[in-house]
């Protein structure tokens, strides 16, 4: 019989000054909410656990508490003392940790999502790292700024290696032991064995579990009270998560065993039922809707899809408003087929074909398993490169963005030309490479920059202006709002029916 036990006590016995922990989960789905908030408040309370090192791959954050701020999840963790370290694909969701980070209270490292995703097996495996060339001449590169976010991150030194593996630049993430990992199921029964089958997403809750065991670390899970069952009343087919692996169980409330951030149960996210697409509202006429209607023009039938965070969440809806088939969108976190959820519920998926690990989904992308990609433009300069990871002082991170565009052939950013405010997206140079340019000429990308008022393209010698919008002026309503001057030779209309309050006829 497994150990159930209360969170805080799982803290008290489990969880000790300067271990490294590792957390499974995507943005709000499959968190261990509960053992975030007892973390928290045992630092609170008694000064300890302290000086943690914090192991996540994916997005991890975004939970509010009643006043509308973030303080959920992760962010629970952001007690200045509780945490040393943290190594994440990704801090948006994260801003109380983000603060940490540019106050320089905590070493902080930015990752490819997709790296740590699969950095778990060879952790699990025993082996000594993963090798891969995803993260070349991005921020990430050693000869760039090894992925280290501030002072403390360079003091203490880098979690990634430049190496040469058969007369080519590779980079080798090294493998990080685990002490305690902490995940989340559906359903737990009396042996330790945990299903998944009311969830979104799995993120890398099998591979998590086995490094941290491997390691001879341990792995807490946490369970809604009314889904901890008999040993026996599970289908074997459902069980994620061996019980073997788990040392204890943790009984938590329905307010820490959420779906996402936005959703306590959507059968449609989990695909234990399918919803008609058509109930889906379509997306008011507006900028956000001319960006998503003009990459979807990008889409060729048998195409598999990426949508990225923010701006390509867009893409779904007009895909489902257009009735478009014959492709397959798919997401980071492990979902392939249906469409894309967005907003707080963003990293699950309406109607599913099937939930892999998110592990093996970036086995796939890495592998180019994807035709198509459409992920945010945050800033891009002269070169091509684009940033969306790092502004002033804001850490964003990565996520799977660099996974991706790295291995894509088609790639397509998308974003307002112009920031809130009139500010320019279009600089001399980015703040941090998130995507380099000069890899994709390497190896022969086709890249687009799509706006609600212009279209660019990506060429050896720089940005080149294709298309604009109808009664936009050039020379009025682009350059003055660029830092450069792209090249341009054959500019073009865009197609008006983008413009028009109507079906597009797409399909």
């Amino acid at each position: 019989m497994v150990k159930v036990m209360t969170a805080e006590d799982a803290v008290k016995t489990y969880i000790k000054d300067g271990m490294t922990i590792a957390t499974n989960g995507f943005v709000g789905a499959v968190q261990p909410e509960g053992m975030m908030r007892a973390i928290q408040a045992s630092f609170l309370r008694d000064g300890t656990p302290r000086n943690l090192t914090l192991l996540h791959a994916a997005g991890q954050g975004g939970g509010k508490d009643a006043e509308g701020n973030v303080v959920g999840q992760v962010n629970r963790l952001a007690e200045e003392g509780l945490l040393k370290c943290v190594i994440a694909g990704h801090y948006s969701l994260a801003p109380r940790i983000q603060k940490l980070a540019m106050e320089n209270k905590i070493a902080a490292y930015n990752m490819p999502q997709g790296c740590l995703s699969e950095l778990f097996r060879e952790i699990a495996s025993g082996r000594p790292g993963l090798l891969t060339h995803v993260g070349l001449d991005t921020f990430v590169d050693p000869d760039v700024e090894a992925g280290m976010l501030n002072d403390k991150a360079r003091e203490a030194g880098s979690y990634v290696q430049k190496v040469s593996f058969n007369g080519e630049d590779k980079l080798f993430y090294p493998s990080i032991p685990i002490d305690v990992t902490l995940i989340h199921a559906s359903y737990v029964d009396t042996m330790g064995n945990c299903s998944l089958e009311r969830e979104g997403t799995l993120a890398d809750i099998l591979p998590i579990a086995q490094a941290a065991y491997n390691s001879g670390g341990k792995v807490i899970v946490t369970v809604e009270k009314s889904h901890f069952v008999q040993y026996g009343t599970l289908d074997t087919r459902l069980i994620q998560v061996p019980g073997i692996y788990i040392e204890a169980v943790v009984l938590v409330d329905q307010a820490c065993a959420r779906q996402t951030n936005g959703s306590y149960h959507n059968e449609a996210f989990s695909g234990e039922k399918k919803i008609p697409l058509s109930a889906m509202d379509p997306m008011p006429m507006g900028a956000r809707k001319i960006i998503a209607r003009r990459c979807a023009m990008e889409l060729k039938a048998g195409d598999v899809v990426n949508l990225g965070i923010g701006m390509p969440e867009g893409i779904a809806n007009v895909v489902a408003e257009e009735g478009i088939e014959g492709m397959v969108l798919t997401t980071e976190s492990g979902t392939i087929g249906g469409v894309p959820a967005s907003g707080g519920d963003f990293g699950v998926t309406t109607n599913p074909d099937s939930i892999i690990h998110q592990s093996f989904q970036f086995d796939f992308y890495d592998g180019g398993g994807l035709d198509i990609a459409f992920l945010g433009l945050a800033q891009c300069d002269s070169h091509g490169n684009i940033n969306v990871s790092k502004f002033g002082p804001k850490i964003a991170g990565c996520g799977g963005f660099i996974n991706i565009t790295q291995n894509t052939p088609v790639v397509i950013f998308c974003g307002t030309f112009t920031v809130k405010g009139g500010h320019k997206k279009f600089l001399r140079d980015v703040e941090q490479i998130t995507f380099s340019a000069e890899f994709a000429n390497k190896t022969g990308q086709k890249v687009l920059y799509v706006t609600e008022c212009c279209v660019f393209k990506l060429t050896k010698e720089g940005v080149e202006l294709i298309e604009v919008a109808p009664d936009i002026s050039i020379e009025k309503d682009i350059l003055p709002f660029m830092d450069f001057t792209p090249i341009m030779k054959d500019v073009r209309l865009m197609d008006e029916r983008i413009f028009k309050d109507e079906v597009m006829g797409l399909a």
